[in-house]
């Protein structure tokens, strides 16, 4: 714990971790260089390796066939991939809001079940719902405000008519704000607060870093895909799911796309991992990440099912049942949670379409709704220097 100071002040290390290593902590914005890969590399491994250690000496001395994780390391999607192929137990089930936030849910049930005695009932599927446990707007809110705003928006009265609609901006390769139902519980966007677009697209990963959430090129996004077609495109067997997108699982490699010569050597020599990044390496290269892993989200029609039907609709037009899924909001700023703030964040960033609920809403309708100086202003307070 020497080389640690989470536990006494504001930074993860201190300065013997820094002589340890052999560099100084990299500032805020700056470039990312080999050391600073090769160090983040080598803590990865090492984390994975001493989880599958502590997983295989809990088996040894249960014999139990699933494990459930929680806590701030289970948010570790990458170890949890490997926990899932590699580890001795048959299923993993990951807390959705591991961490400090999933206090809540453990202080609830310790009340309920320890406290109060109430019997515990087992179930063939969790009960957190989709982890969809926060806020939500009527449709009666929802146009209130757009009215009250002066929104130009298009309300579509069925399901068929609303996912044909926003399917067909998705293929186009319009990025698209995605507010539906109950907002998401912890740290990941799980299709209540999200930001999706076309994963076929060789740009739509810097499209929506550089221009809507405003921070690094390099950084990967996640898939969301339809649970009954995930075996067809990711290495996910049949009896696994991924409901809470914290498992990661390589792209199949029937789906990867052969590099040229020129590719290969980018691959090899690029110093500058957004190169690397940019070089497509499968069917669906906005979320297939250098090592053709990609951070997956299993959607069903049960937890999620206006989802479930989008991605349906996207995969009968286009023969993919894959979307790109990042979480709603700009960088430094937190998720949405009302109309009002998926509204803002859709006027001041390049995004091309915004839906709440069965509202549809385009850019080029809605330009006048906030000034040019006062989107360049938002833009500029978010932008990377």
């Amino acid at each position: 714990m020497k080389y640690f100071n989470y536990c006494q002040g504001l930074t993860m290390t201190n300065r013997r971790f820094s002589e340890l290593v052999g560099f100084a902590p990299r500032q805020p914005e700056a470039e990312l260089s080999q050391c600073h890969m090769d160090l983040a590399a080598s803590v990865q491994l090492v984390t994975e390796e001493i989880v599958l250690a502590i997983s295989r000496y809990i088996h040894s001395q249960t014999g139990l066939r699933n494990l459930v994780l929680a806590g701030g390391v289970a948010l570790n999607c990458v170890a949890n991939g490997r926990l899932l192929r590699e580890g001795p137990f048959d299923d993993v089930w990951v807390q959705p809001a591991s961490g400090d936030a999933g206090g809540a849910i453990g202080a609830a049930m310790f009340a309920w079940h320890q406290l109060l005695d109430r019997p515990r009932q087992s179930r063939t599927m969790d009960a957190q719902c989709g982890s969809l446990l926060g806020p939500e707007y009527s449709a009666a809110e929802i146009e209130t405000f757009l009215e009250q705003a002066g929104a130009k928006y298009a309300r579509y009265e069925t399901e068929d008519e609303l996912l044909s609609q926003v399917a067909g901006l998705l293929a186009e390769e319009r990025v698209v704000g995605w507010f539906q139902g109950r907002m998401e519980y912890g740290p990941r966007a799980l299709g209540a607060r999200s930001i999706i677009g076309d994963p076929r697209s060789p740009r739509m990963q810097s499209v929506m870093n550089l221009k809507i959430k405003y921070r690094e090129s390099f950084r990967p996004f996640a898939p969301i895909v339809l649970r009954e077609e995930a075996g067809n495109w990711f290495e996910l067997s049949e009896a696994h799911e991924s409901p809470y997108m914290l498992i990661v699982a390589d792209v199949l490699q029937e789906r990867r796309i052969q590099l040229d010569a020129k590719q290969q050597q980018i691959m090899c020599d690029a110093v500058d991992l957004r190169e690397r990044v940019n070089v497509p390496r499968s069917e669906i290269p906005a979320v297939t990440h250098v090592d053709y892993s990609a951070r997956l989200q299993t959607v069903d029609g049960v937890r999620n099912p206006r989802l479930h039907s989008l991605l349906s609709s996207f995969h009968k037009r286009t023969g993919c049942p894959v979307l790109v899924n990042t979480s709603f909001n700009v960088r430094g700023e937190p998720i949405v949670s009302s109309p009002e703030d998926a509204f803002r964040c859709f006027l001041t960033t390049e995004m091309d379409v915004l839906v709440l609920g069965e509202f549809v809403l385009l850019k080029d309708d809605n330009r006048n709704s906030i000034s040019e100086e006062e989107r360049q202003r938002h833009i500029e307070s978010f932008a990377l220097d």
